[in-house]
């Protein structure tokens, strides 16, 4: 598995260097950024809303207990010195960190609760270090937790959806009975990857309560809990290639 101390890019490695003498706090927030009015940079916006979600995934995943080990940093070490052809890696910083830390990072992030509606341009969570030693820590992490632009994308677009359908049963029906089921979940095949079912999956079931992605319930259960015993459901169900099958067989 990839060593935590290679979660960023490679600029971001020398960056401890580059802050102005004697910085002892930073302090970093994440927003979806809102529309500009300005004509001249105006960039199209989809939604004004966005749906927060997916933060507790990473903290738990990446950057809780331990993260920092001898070995770890030693790995790290080498990667970046192959890399660069010098030795510019922040050996004495992770090295704090392991020694007074126990490995642990001295950083605090706060959030608006997970599954929050809040409009573009607000402030989503804040990062900050809590050790004057650590003041570069804050932006190293930056990497990681932007990951986070993904389960909110699939979130936001999963609510907008669940609004159109809202309005077509309420015209139709008069009522939303069902709602929660008529968006259901298959893209199990057409992600990139294990991680990117997982994550993709767990969001869309901040909506919706049906998925045939396994993974998502997975996250669910591992870095969420739920109230619900089950938080999305499928039933049993054949695909085309039996049906083909059975036509074959029988002529019907």
């Amino acid at each position: 598995a990839q060593s935590n101390l290679s979660y960023a890019l490679f600029w971001q490695v020398t960056h401890y260097k580059q802050y102005p003498p004697n910085t002892s706090k930073v302090y970093s927030y994440f927003e979806c950024r809102e529309k500009r009015t300005d004509p001249s940079k105006n960039r199209k916006v989809k939604y004004d809303k966005t749906v927060f979600y997916g933060l507790q995934y990473i903290l738990h995943k990446y950057l809780k207990g331990k993260v920092v080990t001898p070995e770890k940093i030693q790995e790290a070490k080498e990667v970046y010195r192959e890399h660069f052809q010098d030795d510019v890696f922040n050996e004495k910083g992770w090295t704090y960190i392991l020694e007074k830390y126990n490995g642990h990072l001295p950083i605090e992030i706060k959030a608006v609760p997970e599954g929050s509606v809040i409009p573009r341009g607000n402030v989503l969570f804040t990062v900050e270090s809590t050790d004057p030693e650590c003041y570069w820590l804050t932006n190293w992490v930056e990497t990681i937790l932007v990951q986070i632009w993904y389960p909110i994308t699939v979130a936001t677009n999963s609510r907008e959806q669940k609004k159109i359908l809202a309005k077509y049963l309420l015209e139709t029906s008069g009522n939303l009975e069902g709602l929660e089921y008529k968006l259901h979940d298959f893209g199990y095949r057409g992600v990139s990857s294990q991680e990117t079912a997982g994550i993709g999956a767990s969001a869309h079931l901040v909506n919706f309560k049906g998925t045939d992605t396994v993974a998502g319930i997975g996250v669910i259960k591992k870095y969420y809990g739920t109230k619900d015993p089950v938080p999305g459901f499928s039933v049993p169900a054949a695909e085309h290639r039996f049906t083909s099958r059975l036509h074959v067989m029988t002529g019907v």
